[in-house]
């Protein structure tokens, strides 16, 4: 049995799944105060790995047969079809390596699929319902893909929604000092005291006041804050967005005088005492890129969802309920 050029592509998202191998092990996450935004872990660099030689200009034809699987043949034009589908998801195979395990993972696939034609099982109910769902699929994701990638707009369109987004871009540099109390997502220092929220309020307001007399804010972070990510930087929280943070402390930061110590301000982490060293907006060439980035999901998204009012959907309630 023959696969139709389209049933091919639709093939290759089982064999990228099985090809996918998740090899990088995530690091244990820091229980730095989720007030901090998120940084890149600084790593070493590492040594250089040897650059792969590039795959030869073949001389092969594109209808001659590169692979046989059983009563299957794939034609060098056919087969590459398939590396560009996996290409598409992310897993290109440039080397010829990388087209050599391409091919043996689709023929241990193809192999396993002609011995369940041949067994019959491709014409169970259930197996052609789940054929017809995954092909569904396919043409839902490929629609959605040539959407999002048709999408323009320009730069009156980028411009206006600048102006009525004008907060998302506005940036702020600062420190922090956060006092956690009972109850805290934060964890406990070792052999730190789980203080209560009275207890909490009034340590923080005796930083404060030792802040205010003239000590200096790096020191007493690193001493006595318990957002572990950012205690060891002295405080500082970098630069963050407007709306970035849990909103009290997004308020407390966005209106403080720049220099000033805040008082304990409150979250569900704890108390922070806040510093803000500078606050300004990004202009509208500055913020132009990171516009488009929002804006193209945001476009594609409304298309998709005007096409799904045009095909009405019901639901029988005597059987789903209401």
């Amino acid at each position: 049995m023959k696969f139709s050029e389209f049933a091919r592509v639709s093939a290759i998202s089982g064999l990228v799944a099985v090809a996918v191998v998740v090899a990088a092990a995530q690091q244990p996450s820091s229980p730095a105060s989720p007030a901090a935004p998120k940084a890149a872990p600084v790593a070493a660099a590492p040594a250089a790995a040897p650059t792969p030689a590039a795959a030869p200009v073949s001389n092969v034809a594109p209808d001659t047969v590169v692979l046989t699987i059983g009563d299957q043949k794939l034609t060098r034009a056919q087969f590459e079809l398939l590396l560009a589908a996996i290409a598409q998801n992310g897993r290109p195979a440039s080397t010829p390596a990388d087209k050599k395990k391409v091919a043996e993972q689709y023929g241990d696939l193809e192999a396993m699929a002609q011995e369940a034609r041949k067994r019959m099982l491709d014409q169970s109910p259930e197996t052609k319902q789940m054929l017809a769902v995954q092909t569904d699929s396919y043409l839902a994701s490929t629609l959605a893909k040539k959407i999002t990638e048709g999408v323009q707009f320009t730069d009156l369109d980028l411009r206006a929604y600048y102006d009525a987004h004008k907060d998302e871009f506005e940036e702020a540099k600062g420190s922090h000092i956060l006092i956690r109390f009972k109850g805290s997502t934060v964890p406990l220092k070792p052999g730190e005291k789980d203080l209560t929220e009275p207890e909490a309020l009034a340590k923080a307001q005796e930083i404060r006041g030792k802040l205010v007399a003239g000590a200096d804010f790096a020191t007493v972070a690193k001493a006595e804050s318990d957002d572990a990510g950012s205690a060891v930087k002295g405080g500082d929280l970098g630069t963050f967005k407007h709306k970035q943070m849990v909103a009290p402390f997004d308020q407390a930061a966005f209106s403080l005088p720049i220099g000033e110590v805040s008082e304990p301000v409150k979250s569900q982490f704890g108390y922070h005492i806040i510093k803000i060293s500078s606050r300004g907006s990004k202009s509208f060439e500055d913020a132009k890129a990171e516009i488009e980035k929002q804006l193209k999901p945001k476009l594609a998204k409304e298309a998709l969802e005007k096409i799904k009012t045009q095909t009405p959907v019901t639901l029988n309630d005597e059987y789903f309920g209401k």
